[in-house]
């Protein structure tokens, strides 16, 4: 696959203004021919100007193996990207972005994504599953190559009597009714322990921790504890646990750790 690092690296070649010369920091050009643009590797001479002789140029791709995307994307959401190249049919697909600059990805690869499994649970909202979802459309995560794939459990399903808390719209909390014992609750290990300092004894309950429920490497969930914060291995899978109500660049900062964390394993 190539898929140049920035799009500062691609440069565009359609008349010669100034002759065979080449921007110093451009490492492709999409040149533009009469069938469309064919893509090329170029390699600038020495020289300590903007603008220097071209030292070698190759074909990487001609015009009929390669698709101009015709949506505006954000470039730096390179996952979002590879997997829009690859659904092409095309060997190589040019984009261009909200800011009009243009990349392209060339025999895209999916696999070499790495995935994030994403632990969450509802009701109330999925708040780290939607907050991800929003923060990768950014291409924020774009460097890291990655993908993510989303396991949030609708806790309604659990069959339970009694659920942790009014927030999330049930007729029976916790928080809000007094409960005999015998119900089935849908909680954790706060709960249990809230539990067990209201009425002393223990009940049954369903563990709806996303934290818990990782099964899938690498992962990232959210817990209600925030002793369980961090980068750790959960029922032998490697992830990275936030508090509940993290915010939006805690969440972000956990995904980088994550990443940054693993390739020193």
């Amino acid at each position: 696959m190539i898929f140049p690092p920035h799009c500062k690296c691609v440069g565009y070649a359609g008349e010669k203004p100034v002759g065979d010369q080449v921007y110093f920091l451009s490492q492709y050009l999409l040149h533009e021919v009469p069938e469309g643009f064919e893509i090329l590797s170029v390699e600038a001479g020495e020289g300590s100007g903007m603008m220097r002789p071209v030292k070698s140029v190759s074909l990487i791709a001609s015009a009929d193996e390669v698709y101009q995307y015709p949506e505006r994307v954000i470039l730096h959401n390179r996952g979002d990207l590879i997997r829009r190249a690859a659904e092409t049919g095309k060997r190589c697909t040019i984009f261009t972005g909200i800011d009009e600059h243009k990349t392209f990805v060339c025999d895209p690869d999916p696999g070499a994504l790495s995935t994030v499994h994403v632990y969450d649970v509802t009701p109330p909202r999925a708040h780290l599953a939607e907050t991800i979802r929003a923060l990768e459309a950014t291409g924020l995560f774009g460097e890291l190559e990655i993908q993510f794939e989303y396991h949030v459990r609708d806790i309604r399903e659990t069959g339970a009597d009694v659920f942790p808390c009014r927030a999330g719209g049930f007729s029976r909390t916790i928080d809000s009714d007094h409960l005999t014992g015998s119900e089935q609750v849908a909680g954790c290990m706060t709960a249990r322990q809230v539990l067990s300092d209201c009425y002393g004894k223990d009940f049954p309950v369903i563990d709806i921790c996303p934290a818990n429920a990782a099964h899938e490497e690498l992962f990232i969930a959210r817990c209600c504890r925030a002793e369980r914060t961090g980068v750790q291995t959960i029922n032998g899978k490697y992830g990275v646990v936030v508090h509940w109500g993290a915010s939006p660049k805690q969440i972000a900062d956990a995904v980088y750790e994550l990443m940054n964390e693993r390739k020193n394993r």
